[in-house]
């Protein structure tokens, strides 16, 4: 059975100045993916003007709200104890999003209780990739 989970979240952009400035997202998972998440951004806070959605290891997410992680597109750490920060790299420039941490934490329990750390069986989405893929 196909789940999805979606929360909006307050997140703030944190500009080069140290200005936060809202911006709306919604976090999301799905059963179909069960080792992500993501976070989806309106087309008005885009520099292109679309939609934007970054997808990225539920773990690294889980794990950023205690210490910091990351390599590569996002790093993400805690600020604090009721904030974390998101930094998303793109090929152009790079955005530090601030979270409410207590809002990260129950998206990830309640995407704990779809599918448990652990139990994430891959073999449909494997297979489905693969028939995408190989025609």
């Amino acid at each position: 059975m196909h789940i999805t989970l979606e929360q909006p979240a307050r997140a703030c952009l944190v500009t080069d100045d140290d200005q936060e400035l809202p911006v709306p997202a919604t976090l999301r998972y799905t059963s179909d993916d069960p080792l992500a998440v993501s976070i989806d951004f309106p087309a008005d806070v885009s520099l292109a003007g679309e939609e934007i959605t970054w997808t990225f290891a539920r773990a690294l997410l889980d794990e950023g709200l205690c210490v910091p992680v990351g390599n590569g597109d996002v790093h993400i750490w805690p600020l604090g104890q009721s904030h974390t920060v998101v930094e998303f790299h793109s090929p152009y420039g790079l955005a530090l999003i601030q979270f409410d941490a207590e809002a990260l934490r129950r998206f990830l329990l309640c995407s704990y209780a779809v599918v448990a750390a652990g139990s994430e069986d891959m073999g449909p989405a494997l297979d489905r990739d693969l028939t995408a893929l190989l025609g």
